[in-house]
């Protein structure tokens, strides 16, 4: 009922999944990222206990093939799961369970996984793959959302559409973008609207919260404005 990527961008490192299906609020479930470690969707009849565990596991330095099967065989409802998990190394495992209902199936490439079920045939992840791999120079927020695009063009879910969101996290263990559409008739045209919206201030302002590195942040507001200030709308 649902495809997603997983995807590193080899330029900034940071980790991102985007998700779209016919179904209720998928970014609350489908996606989980570990920052600078890698991802896990899950998806099907959905187990969030996937991507809980599984987040552990892969801070505990476990490979996503070990990951994989280590969930996997610790479910009884293992057939009606699919999973795919990338590490910050592009290693990447994936479990597609035989009672998922077609078309199901996995892709893979150079710093990206791509898994999906109940979708119209082959060409929504083909198509997903394809415009990733030849959108390289867009930045990676927009070059995951134009993958899904494509997929979507596709033929996507095949009961049609309702939710997506999109998850990035650069090395901070908060998101570096967070957005969700849990109900709407044009779901992905609507992440793609809100993550223009977030190219307006949220992307220039993110650089000044604190991290581990400066605890405090930046908290002098002139100084926060001034770049705000200094920096074109809508560009990241």
């Amino acid at each position: 009922m649902t495809w997603s990527i997983i995807a590193r961008d080899k330029t900034t490192g940071q980790i991102g999944i985007a998700v779209a299906t016919r179904f209720f609020a998928v970014g609350a479930r489908v996606p989980y990222i570990a920052a600078g470690i890698g991802g896990i969707a899950t998806q099907a009849l959905v187990n969030p206990y996937y991507g809980i565990d599984g987040l552990k596991l892969l801070r505990e330095g476990r490979t996503p093939a070990d990951i994989v099967a280590a969930l996997i065989a610790a479910d009884d409802g293992r057939e009606t799961r699919q999973l795919h998990i990338m590490d910050a190394k592009g290693r990447i495992a994936a479990h597609t369970g035989s009672e998922c209902i077609d078309w199901c199936g996995h892709v893979e490439g150079n710093g990206f996984s791509i898994a999906g079920n109940m979708l119209t045939g082959a060409a929504v992840l083909n198509e997903t793959a394809k415009s990733y791999e030849a959108n390289e120079a867009l930045p990676f927020a927009q070059r995951l959302l134009a993958a899904m695009k494509a997929g979507e063009a596709a033929g996507g879910d095949k009961r049609g559409k309702q939710s997506a969101a999109l998850l990035i996290h650069g090395e901070e263990e908060w998101s570096a973008l967070d957005l969700r559409v849990d109900d709407h008739t044009d779901p992905l045209g609507e992440i793609e609207r809100l993550e223009r919206v977030s190219r307006e201030f949220w992307v220039h302002f993110r650089p000044f919260l604190p991290t581990r590195k400066n605890p405090a942040g930046t908290t002098d507001r002139a100084v926060i404005d001034a770049a705000i200030a200094a920096t074109p709308v809508g560009k990241s």
